[in-house]
Order: structure tokens, then sequence, then C-alpha cells
């Protein structure tokens, strides 16, 4: 049987021209509708001890479908986090324990477990286990803490009680984000598990549109990378006829490619969280104008993703969760260092080593940084000087303006993008070579160019005021 249905699934996989594995982890996402309609209907202000189990056997049922019998990596790492937090209780030491043990477990899958491919293997959901594991941790030894001493997020998410060992396995394996997330707190599963997530206290919250709304776009931006994805191979970058082509086509094709390549990233998590939605766990209380928010578990600002021409704006539109969660516990945690700066970079160089050990994340999160870095001393600029400033703000020239920006957006998104996909250091160096490391030095220029230019503005600005 299990041979008949790994064959079919070969072959419907081949057929729509995607892994066996892509093809699983399709399925076991979008399994998670049925699930949270059951769950909706037969489960619902029931007994939590019934809606642990039905959370941690789906969760395992998804995890075995996925990955078979290296399921154990994830049971392992559970009950160890559980016995942490029971047999050190809430301090420094268990909070390191689990960082380091959490962390440590996952790069070592990484290192055992790595090719020059990206492959779907346990690590993938294991990445946002170690996460929830970590977070939970921190969130254990908050709740020891006087309230006053906690900031108001860490008030939020302070978990009060001891958990027990079904909370910690429900909380783990809940179906709609073991695989590809979203991160969300113990506080906020167990409030999901009462039933208090719901716009009608009582009753099962009225979020099916919602969630079929967040489905829709989720299979459209599927939709698209499956009709545009095949003619935009991250092989081609490697090839002959690549390095061939005219430097404006080398360009062009890194930025259309860049934009659709987000696409299967962006199509998990509106998936996933729809899934969220339906069951309940994306109820986000009610807005100003008294609206019921469904985004508890958004990872993705689709509009400010599709229309921002900011690298910011599209860092504040993707992974929002991840990206929350290791402002919350990486970032913030810092502040006794007293260096923004060396904050942001540990932060960076997490996320780096989270999603592997190969050298393309490194390079990836470090042009990151330098690229925001150097867009806010551009605005900084055009702040600061009347000239620029009056031209951004002619009204005939906003569209070309905006047209310019997003080209140049997109041009280096998909710059730092490369090696986050061809991972070694041969590929995306010869990668780099073939378009004269176009992005290192724009941005290095203006690193070193713009503090000058600012400085020579302000120069003849004091001069100016001088002479009136």
């Amino acid at each position: 049987m299990a041979a008949a249905s790994g064959s079919l699934l070969h072959g419907a996989a081949e057929a729509l021209g995607a892994s066996e594995a892509a093809l699983r982890l399709i399925l076991s996402i979008l399994s998670g509708y049925p699930l949270a309609l059951f769950q909706r209907y037969f489960l619902f202000k029931k007994q939590p001890s019934h809606i642990h189990l039905f959370n941690t056997v789906t969760g395992l049922c998804i995890a075995y479908f996925n990955f078979g019998s290296q399921l154990y990596h994830s049971l392992l790492c559970i009950v160890l986090q559980f016995l942490i937090l029971r047999l050190m209780g809430r301090t420094v030491t268990a909070v390191l324990t689990s960082f380091c043990f959490q962390l440590g477990y996952l790069l070592s899958g990484y290192y055992y477990t790595a090719t020059d491919n990206y492959d779907i293997k346990w690590t993938m959901p294991h990445c946002v286990l170690t996460l929830k594991l970590i977070g939970l941790a921190f969130d254990y030894y908050d709740g020891g803490k006087a309230q006053t001493s906690l900031t108001p997020d860490q008030q939020r998410y302070a978990v009060a009680n001891v958990p027990t060992l079904p909370e910690v396995c429900g909380f783990s394996y809940y179906y709609g984000g073991f695989l590809v997330g979203p991160q969300f707190s113990m506080c906020k599963y167990l409030q999901f598990v009462t039933g208090e997530l719901t716009d009608v206290p009582g009753q099962r919250p009225n979020s099916l549109a919602p969630a079929m709304k967040r489905l829709s776009l989720g299979l459209f931006f599927l939709t698209t990378y499956m009709v545009f994805g095949p003619y935009l191979p991250d092989s081609y970058f490697l090839t002959e006829e690549y390095a061939n082509q005219p430097f404006w086509y080398r360009c062009v094709y890194m930025t259309i490619w860049g934009k659709i390549t987000l696409y299967k990233y962006v199509t998990c998590w509106l998936v996933t969280e729809g899934v969220c939605i339906l069951s309940g766990l994306g109820y986000n209380g009610k807005d100003e104008t008294g609206q019921t928010r469904w985004d508890a578990c958004a990872n993705m600002k689709v509009w400010l993703f599709e229309t921002t021409p900011l690298f910011t704006g599209t860092i504040a539109s993707f992974n929002i969760n991840t990206n929350d969660w290791v402002a919350r516990y990486v970032f913030k945690r810092l502040r006794f260092l007293g260096n923004k700066a060396v904050s942001q970079g540990a932060a960076l160089f997490f996320l780096a080593i989270w999603h592997g050990l190969h050298s393309g994340y490194l390079v990836c999160f470090s042009l990151e940084f330098l690229i925001v870095l150097v867009e806010r001393r551009v605005m900084e600029l055009v702040r600061d000087s009347p000239v620029l400033s009056h031209i951004c703000s002619i009204p005939l020239l906003r569209p070309p303006l905006y047209l310019v920006q997003q080209f140049f957006h997109w041009l280096f998104m998909g710059y730092p993008l490369v090696p986050f996909c061809l991972f070694t250091w041969d590929k995306w160096l010869k990668v780099y070579m073939s378009v004269y490391f176009i992005g290192h030095l724009f941005f290095l220029l203006l690193l070193f160019a713009l503090p000058y230019a600012r400085k020579v503005l302000v120069q003849r600005k004091d001069k100016l005021q001088k002479s009136h």
C-alpha cells in the first residue's frame, strides 16, 4: 500500500513538474483545512486534553507522511525541552540550555544532511520547531518574574503556569504551524485550545470567509509560481548561456527570477495562515473601528510586499512572524550590550545560521544588512536636501521615479537572494563575477559617498544661514 501510494505521488509530481517531496509538502499544508474544520465542529470548547491529543496525533501523522521514521528528531527535542523546563525551572540556566541544545541539534542536522541543493527533509520543519521551543523557554522564564520588571511584550507572552507534556506536544505539533510556521506563543495556543480566540464569545469564530480569502490568494501565487517558475530555474545562473548574455539581460533575469522565486514562500505562508484563521488561532481582536482582525498568524502583508519600493518595506512584509521572533528573543534581549548595530548584526547572524550552514546564507544576510543601512542613509539625504525633496514631490515625476525605484528595488532584492538559493561559494561567486559584483560595488560606493554628501549639504546649509 505504501509503495503504491509513493508510486502514485511520484507520478503525480512528475506530471506537475515538481518533486515528490514538494508535492507531499503542499498536500500536507492543504490537509490543514479539513483538520481545522473537524476541530471547529467537533472539538470547539471540548476538553483541552482532547485537543492537545488531536493536534499531537495529526502533527505526527503529517511528520511521518513527509519524513517517515525521521519524525523521532522532533519528538526527542520536544520531550527533552519539557524535561528541561520541569527539572531546571524558571532559571537562566534553563533558557541557556534550551537555546544551546535546540539550536545545536538543528545545526547538527544541517551538518549531517546538507547537500548542494535545496532538499525538503526533516530539518525544514525542525527549524520552525527550534524557534518555538526556544521561545517557550524564554516565556516560561519571564513567567516567574515580577510583572513590573517585564516589558509589555514580555508580559504578553509570559507563561504563568508550568506547561504539561500534552500542552508542549500539542503546541509543537499543531497541524497549522508544524511544517512551515507561523510562529505563535504558548499563551496564544492555550487561548486557542480553551476557545477564547473567537469574535463571538462562547461560539465558533466566524473565520470561514477570511480563511478562504487567504487560501485563494495562496493558490493564486502558487499558480503564478508554477507557470513562470520553470522558465526561471536557479540552475540557469550557472550556465554558459547566462554568462554570454548581455549585461542588461543578466540583470533583468536576476530581477524577475528573484520576484518569482519568493512566491513559493509566499504560497506556503498564505495557505497555512488560512488554516490558522479557519481553526481560530488567527484571531487578533478588533481594530479601532471595531472590525475583527484575523492577522495574528500572518506571515505576509501581500499589498505592501507587491507595492513597496523600499527594501525595508519588503522586509517588513515578508516572513513577519520569524522576523518578530528574532526581534523579540534575540535583538531586544541583547539590549544590555548598549549598541543597536551590534544587536542587529547578531540577530542577522542568528537568522543566517538558523537557515543553514552554507556560506550563501551568511552572504545573503550580510548584504541585507548593508542594503538596509544604505537605504536609510539615502532617505536621510533626500529628507535633508531641499532640491531632492522638491524633485521627489513633483506629481508628474512620481510615476517614473516609482518605476525606476521599483526596478532597482527588485534587482537588489534578487541580488542577495542568489547566494541564499545557490548555497555554496563556488556557485554564487560565479554568478556575482558574471555581473561584475554590481550590488557590492554599488552599495559600498554609496555607503562611503553618502556621509560625505550629507556633510557637504550640512555645510552649505550653515553657510546660507550665516549669510542671511
